[in-house]
């Protein structure tokens, strides 16, 4: 997928949650393993609320991919303080 596309996929209408998922764009997705590209583009496809709670540790996504990429996105959202 195109980085632009990404991108807007990024783009949720909630701030926190694109200030997260950009940081994660710019600084981890081009140097990432396929399997982790593959993983981030699944996240993109998932709901709002889905994302929210896995983003705020409220629930743990049942698939193994997905939720190390959400660990990924929230360390990079601790290094940038």
């Amino acid at each position: 997928m195109s980085e632009g596309r990404l991108r807007w996929q990024c783009r949720r209408g909630m701030r926190e949650l694109d200030r997260l998922l950009e940081t994660y764009l710019d600084r981890c997705y081009a140097a990432a393993p396929d399997g982790e590209k593959a993983a981030f583009e699944a996240v993109l496809a998932l709901s709002d609320p889905e994302l929210v709670d896995y983003l705020l540790k409220r629930q743990r996504p049942a698939e193994s991919s997905i939720a190390g990429v959400i660990e990924r996105i929230l360390e990079q959202d601790i290094a940038t303080g």
